[in-house]
């Protein structure tokens, strides 16, 4: 799958951790979306390139941002995404605007797209996020919540004996479950603690 044909009108809107982040306009259907282009050099975070590209096109929910498209070539990655208007949950945290109505039912909305996710469907395998902290969760005009970066979830077989894997802890510093940081223990428990916190 390449970017839709067109020229895309694009704004640079910061160097994240893994590569430059744009703000676009697709030209034949006047669409906005944004767009991460990964650092190609010394494969640094190929493995999380994969990984949410997996993961946006295997797990569909209106809680968890869209793939609008994707280029996985050796020297340009990139992901495209719907665009939410209102940025990142982090840089509302102070605004008037968000009211207990509007932060409960964004924290509904996360919730939904936790247990989704949690559960699998189908054939899918559990994800645990693993890294939920506000500048994850993206907003959208009508302030509704759009759940994203998976670059360090974890996809995992469910069954009936193992509901938990022992992994080297990873996430960001200050959101990290505790309980998984000591033990390496990573349950769907440690993204809902994590996410409980906020509430």
């Amino acid at each position: 799958m390449g970017a839709p044909e067109g020229e895309v009108k694009k704004i640079l809107l910061v160097r994240g951790g893994f590569g430059k982040v744009y703000k676009g306009k697709l030209p034949q259907c006047d669409s906005t979306i944004f767009a991460i282009r990964l650092d190609t050099g010394g494969g640094q975070g190929d493995k999380q390139f994969r990984n949410e590209l997996q993961i946006l096109l295997d797990y569909k929910h209106n809680n968890i941002i869209s793939l609008v498209a994707y280029c996985d070539k050796e020297d340009a990655k990139i992901i495209v995404y719907e665009y939410a208007s209102r940025g990142s949950l982090d840089t509302h945290l102070s605004d008037a605007r968000l009211n207990w109505i509007k932060r409960l039912n964004i924290c509904i909305g996360v919730a939904t797209a936790l247990n989704f996710l949690h559960r699998g469907v189908g054939t899918l395998e559990m994800v645990i996020h693993r890294d939920i902290k506000p500048e994850n969760i993206l907003l959208t005009s009508d302030w509704s919540a759009k759940l994203g970066d998976f670059g360090l979830s974890l996809i995992s077989a469910i069954n009936n004996e193992t509901d938990f894997v022992i992994d080297h802890a990873c996430g960001t510093q200050g959101y990290v479950d505790p309980l998984y940081l000591e033990s390496r223990i990573l349950t769907k428990e440690s993204d809902i603690f994590v996410w409980c916190g906020f509430i």
